[in-house]
């Protein structure tokens, strides 16, 4: 009996080591399937239709786009969309869309609607579908780039964190208010646009150092452009003598020649940058106010001192009447 016993013991544990694996295995499967890293949507887009694709009720659409008519096809960068033409609550149904360059829709027969945009570039164009035959649509986008940088007087580069750009709308409406197509663009980075002219806005610093220009976009080229600031960058401080210290919790006020304020800070140092020019700064602390006019030449950075001196200062009552 314990013979009979000691046999079915080892036949179990002989089965049992040989299921293990196919339970080990199965258990890893499952849980790759679990962490499985599927690639992104690819470049090919199906409809929403009431019919199934798979009976083969459509054609296929090969769409392709190019910066000119005669230029090569672009290859990536391109965002596709395609739409019914009818609107429905104000609005035209997308029924596919694709990112990346030529693009291959399964669409069937009827009429659409295919946008392709390319930056800020974009064309549409209306394509038909008839039975199942495969069919190529190519989009001319009309467009170019546009590379933005601005100097300072004499070629002196400016730090890009305190350079910015903004496009508008090349033509302003009655108002004189143009539409603002792209903001804070940084320097030396390329923008995608539809051919024609564009009206630039680059601002160096956070006060008034802006140049305006009207840039004009060509097809199937690259324009670069480069701007000229005539500011500095000007850091003020408060000091009981020349060299001095700044003194802490210190409010700043800066006027423009006209005495109109342009600028409030509040701390040891007032730091920004300046158009060139004629300005005032009044600095006030502990109920004394001390003021200085100052000028700024384009391209020299300086440190403006005011002296906390009883010649300098000014009693805050005086014009109070």
């Amino acid at each position: 009996m314990f013979e009979g016993t000691l046999r079915l013991f080892l036949v179990w544990l002989v089965a049992l080591l040989f299921m293990a694996p196919v339970s080990l295995a199965m258990a890893q499967n499952a849980d790759g399937v679990s962490n499985l890293k599927l690639p992104g949507i690819s470049s090919y887009a199906t409809p929403k239709g009431e019919r199934s694709l798979a009976l083969g009720s459509g054609g296929a659409i090969t769409l392709s786009a190019q910066l000119t008519d005669k230029g090569a096809d672009i290859t990536r960068g391109i965002v596709w969309r395609v739409f019914k033409p009818e609107a429905v609550n104000g609005k035209l149904p997308m029924v596919a869309s694709a990112h990346g360059g030529t693009a291959v829709f399964q669409l069937e027969p009827g009429s659409y609607l295919v946008h392709a945009s390319y930056g800020r570039a974009g064309a549409t164009k209306r394509i038909t579908v008839v039975g199942k035959d495969a069919k190529r649509e190519s989009l001319v986008l009309d467009a170019g780039g546009l590379k933005l940088d601005a100097v300072l007087s004499g070629g002196v580069r400016i730090p890009p964190k305190n350079l910015r750009f903004s496009i508008y709308e090349g033509t302003a409406a009655p108002n004189g208010e143009r539409a603002l197509i792209i903001p804070d663009v940084e320097p030396n980075s390329v923008v995608r646009l539809n051919a024609g002219t564009y009206h630039v806005v680059s601002t160096y610093g956070a006060v008034n150092a802006v140049i305006r220009s009207d840039i004009r976009v060509e097809a199937g080229k690259l324009t670069e452009a480069t701007v000229e600031h005539h500011a500095a960058e000007i850091t003020m401080k408060l000091v009981r003598e020349t060299g001095g210290e700044a003194i802490a919790d210190t409010s700043w006020s800066l006027l423009n020649e006209s005495g109109d304020p342009i600028k409030e800070s509040v701390g040891a140092f007032a730091s920004m940058v300046l158009a060139e020019g004629d300005y005032t700064i009044i600095a006030k602390n502990r109920d004394r106010i001390y003021q200085k006019d100052f000028t700024v030449v384009a391209g020299q950075n300086q440190e403006i001192e005011v002296l906390a001196t009883e010649a300098a200062a000014i009693d805050p009552e005086e014009g109070a009447d």
